[in-house]
């Protein structure tokens, strides 16, 4: 962690208000692309940054300076949008997402453009046909960028977990955008 960002986390932790706010300024952004990959809703996307932020607030005190802030906040916003996803229905991003889909100008789509809405819509219900832990595993190994050992922290599990989770993921994805492949 940069010695900035521990001094900042220290004025945070002794409750510096403005300090925190560098950070939420800092992280929010990867934090909501986070949440929106795991929701597939913008708005709940939203709901679930800032519900994470008050979280982290409230826990800020119990925060290891020796561990990566980052991996610690996308811990709170996996875990708050696991228990979004567990209170909503699950489909209810994808519906909205799909009924944007119909609403547009269907005389200004081009067979490119739909080829692409087509695989963009199949890909969302493929994402959202996977388990909790094998999509939250999947977007953080291949859309964030972690490490499988960070994985298994965040989802608070095992490296060995977090790879069998991402493997069954890529498998079923595969499976199903399979006939994309091949058109």
């Amino acid at each position: 962690m940069p010695q900035s960002e521990q001094k900042i986390l220290r004025k945070a932790i002794s409750g510096d208000r403005t300090a925190f706010r560098e950070l939420v300024l800092e992280h929010s952004h990867a934090m909501f692309r986070l949440a929106w990959r795991l929701t597939s809703d913008e708005g709940a996307a939203e709901d679930v940054v800032q519900e994470s932020f008050i979280k982290a607030w409230s826990h800020l005190a119990d925060f290891r300076m020796e561990s990566s802030f980052k991996s610690w906040l996308h811990r709170i916003t996996v875990n708050t949008a696991m228990d979004y996803l567990r209170k909503h229905i699950r489909r209810k991003g994808f519906e909205q997402a799909e009924s944007d889909w119909e609403s547009i100008d269907q005389a200004a789509v081009t067979p490119d453009i739909a080829a692409q809405i087509d695989i963009s819509t199949q890909t969302r219900t493929a994402m959202m046909e996977l388990s909790e832990s094998e999509r939250t595993a999947l977007m953080l190994k291949h859309f964030e960028g972690h490490s499988i050992e960070e994985i298994a922290r965040i989802m608070n599990t095992t490296p060995g977990a977090s790879k069998q989770n991402i493997f069954r993921a890529v498998r079923k994805m595969r499976l199903t955008l399979q006939p994309l492949v091949t058109a």
